[in-house]
């Protein structure tokens, strides 16, 4: 596999040597990248003071091809990544050390090009893949070192859109856990696909209902579950659809449609990521193009009023992350090549820039240590 590069690890350590001290407002955050020639590498770690807001020099802990999304085992112990390329990609799972370096276990086919988005179960017994490429998704099983098996599960999507330049095909975009259920939101087919994870065999089977849809043409890209309800951010119509999520069925029902762009803005824009803020009472969606932070306040029935517009000081914020505390937001800005950190108004929501930022190529995923 083209992807698979087993030599550009050599030179991270296969030893822990010794624990690193932490200090009690430090905490550790990782930061995925699309790599280049001269630029970004791999997989960075920076210290980030929950105090200040202040971030450390970052360091490259892992070297691999686009690792574009990482996300964390529920144990803390290892961490895992996409690799994004055309031809066949897939993911690495990593070591987490006591110095917070990552130590290389292995890598495995996604089934699909484009592995584009990836998250654990909650048990921490699978790593669920999204191929934007192939336009499907896949469960690799986590073994007990950590290191992924052979694809178990594996659902190719079929479909299209009404936008023939972007939605000629399916696009699986990203994939979650919630409430038992496993959700994959499709760019090309403007859906929802909503699945069941066999614990015991590791195979995905679509629900009843097997779907959700947003408005024609909106392509889906991520989405964020709060308190029976479910925000999709899409990409194409710079909009988010609130949808009532039923937890027993798994299903969703839209509520509503708010744009993520303030009135009367014109020009090419595209939607990112999307968050609720742990209070319950925001959600945060990227416009790239606009580039701003969209804020909304969660009113009754889970439905969104636009809040503010914040921009992130650079361009094209393909993902931010809030900490665990919701006290800080840190936006990654892809096509400028930086990082700025935003402290969050817990009663209002409002972000405003705490003086701190970072330099990284190409920054597309920023992942916080989870709290014990």
């Amino acid at each position: 596999m083209k992807w698979f590069h087993p030599l550009a690890f050599a030179s991270i350590p296969l030893m822990i040597v010794s624990e690193r001290p932490l200090a009690a407002a430090e905490m550790d955050l990782y930061v995925g990248t699309y790599t280049k020639k001269e630029g970004s590498k791999g997989i960075y770690r920076f210290g980030f003071n929950t105090e200040t807001g202040a971030l450390s020099s970052g360091e490259l802990v892992a070297e691999t091809k686009n690792p574009s999304f990482l996300a964390i085992h529920p144990n803390r112990k290892f961490l895992y990544s996409v690799n994004e390329v055309d031809g066949s990609g897939g993911a690495s799972a990593y070591a987490i050390t006591q110095q917070g370096k990552l130590m290389p276990l292995n890598q495995q086919p996604s089934k699909g090009a484009g592995a584009c988005h990836l998250t654990v179960d909650p048990a921490g017994k699978y790593v669920l893949v999204a191929n934007y490429g192939a336009g499907n998704i896949s469960a690799l099983p986590i073994q007990p070192d950590g290191s992924l098996g052979e694809a178990t599960g594996f659902v190719q999507h079929t479909g299209s859109g009404p936008n023939q330049r972007r939605q000629e095909a399916p696009h699986a975009h990203s994939i979650y856990t919630q409430d038992g259920f496993v959700y994959a939101c499709d760019l090309g087919t403007d859906q929802v696909l909503v699945y069941r994870l066999d614990a015991a065999k590791g195979t995905l089977a679509p629900s009843d209902p097997p779907f959700a849809k947003v408005p024609p043409g909106s392509g889906p890209r991520h989405l964020a579950f709060h308190g029976g309800y479910a925000y999709v951010i899409n990409e194409m119509l710079n909009t988010v659809t609130v949808f009532q999520h039923n937890e027993r069925s798994g299903a969703l029902e839209p509520l509503q449609n708010i744009t993520t762009l303030p009135e009367g803005v014109t020009g090419n824009s595209s939607t990112a990521e999307i968050f609720v803020h742990p209070n319950g009472k925001f959600v945060y969606g990227s416009n790239r193009g606009h580039d701003s932070i969209a804020v909304f306040a969660i009113g009754e029935g889970g439905r969104l009023t636009a809040v503010a517009h914040t921009s992130t000081q650079g361009k094209s914020p393909r993902n931010f992350a809030l900490d665990p505390s919701g006290r800080w937001l840190i936006a990654a800005n892809q096509d400028t090549n930086n990082m700025v950190v935003f402290k969050v108004d817990a009663s209002t929501g409002k972000l405003t820039p705490a003086g701190h930022s970072a330099q990284l190529g190409a920054p597309v995923c920023v992942t916080f240590m989870p709290a014990n």
